[in-house]
């Protein structure tokens, strides 16, 4: 008789810890991906490990009012309070992208911050936008 494949997650493969339970992160990165779209905020340990991730769609807003400012900032903030509820101390922001929304999103995350008067320090707040060195080649010109 073979084996039951045992299902991942559960107590027989030794997950430590209750969900219910929210876990306590000392440290943690907030990425900010900010398209012409979208805006995904997504909030990980020091290890990478995903936690949170909130974007401008899971938050409501649909079709091109997702790629607004007010979206970033509502997305951000409701991002930054699950982390502030989190209990972490030190938080390191990255921003990607050349959306609308980059600008709002931290300013959100910084005022959020300064407002509630939590202890969280910023470590760095770093544009991790990648830049081609003249890498792919443009496409013609367009003949009408």
């Amino acid at each position: 008789m073979a084996k039951s494949i045992p299902k991942i997650g559960s107590l027989k493969t030794g997950r430590i810890g209750s969900r219910k339970h929210p876990r306590k992160i000392p440290k943690g990165v907030i990425y900010i991906q900010a398209s012409f779209n979208n805006t995904i905020v997504t909030v990980t340990d020091v290890g990478g490990r995903v936690i949170y991730w909130f974007s401008a769609g899971s938050c409501g807003f649909k079709g091109t009012r997702r790629g607004t400012p007010f979206a970033a900032s509502t997305t951000a903030g409701n991002a930054i309070r699950t982390v502030i509820d989190q209990g972490m101390q030190q938080v390191d922001v990255r921003i990607k992208g050349p959306g609308l929304g980059r600008d709002a999103a931290l300013k959100t995350i910084v005022k959020t911050i300064s407002r509630t008067r939590s202890r969280i320090r910023f470590k760095f707040i770093r544009d991790v936008t990648p830049l081609p060195h003249n890498g792919c080649r443009a496409p013609k010109k367009r003949r009408v």
